[in-house]
């Protein structure tokens, strides 16, 4: 593929972060079927981690049709056979598609869209999980009784110049809307530049109600 016909996009802040998010991955995934990567970006996580767990079928989506086509350039010069096709996917839609996942990763959308798709991210999470699936969200956010980094304060200033719907989110408000739909806090992970990788189950009994506190 020459230089001029190549779609794949990089992020350096995704080859940064790949490597820890793995070591996350790894013991928080099952062991096999399908992970469902919302807001997949340049497809390069996509990539890393499919390669790195080939036990798990890796579909990655995302609603730009440029990231769409940068995901479908790394799969095609990757050609991993548990990279599937990425799917036009908005997070804040009613229906995402029909068949159940294993679990369910999301890597910085919370703060870079509006409230409105952290909502349907917990709805689609709720309606798409096995009870004890994990849904692992990874970014920056504000924590009750923790200072906010000065770099992410002024992340979030730019974020809100940017689009007055996006910002920090704060982690208590994101574990609350899990629990209203089943989904409770399992563990906090400190990664690398001040962000967290978050994991929450699908409760088994399906029950709505207040997830566990963020310690």
């Amino acid at each position: 593929m020459s230089r001029d016909t190549d779609q794949r996009r990089s992020s350096p802040a995704a080859q940064r972060n790949a490597g820890p998010l793995l070591a996350v991955l790894r013991q928080v995934l099952p062991p096999s079927g399908t992970v469902l990567e919302i807001a997949s970006g340049t497809g390069e996580h996509a990539v890393h981690f499919a390669r790195a767990l080939p036990g798990l079928r890796w579909q990655p989506s995302d609603p730009s049709a440029d990231a769409r086509a940068s995901i479908a350039a790394w799969a095609a010069a990757e050609r991993l056979p548990n990279l599937l096709p990425p799917l036009a996917l908005d997070a804040a839609a009613e229906d995402w598609l029909d068949g159940p996942v294993a679990a369910i990763l999301c890597v910085n959308m919370v703060h870079i869209s509006p409230w409105a798709a952290t909502e349907g991210l917990m709805r689609g999470a709720a309606r798409l999980l096995p009870a004890g699936g994990p849904l692992i969200l990874y970014g920056p956010y504000r924590r009750d009784g923790v200072p906010t980094a000065a770099s992410n304060e002024a992340f979030d200033a730019d974020l809100r110049r940017r689009d007055a719907r996006w910002g920090l989110r704060r982690l208590e408000d994101v574990v609350t809307l899990a629990g209203e739909h089943g989904l409770t806090l399992s563990r906090v992970v400190e990664m690398p530049a001040n962000n967290l990788t978050v994991v929450l189950h699908r409760r088994p009994d399906g029950e709505t109600g207040s997830a566990l506190p963020v310690s």
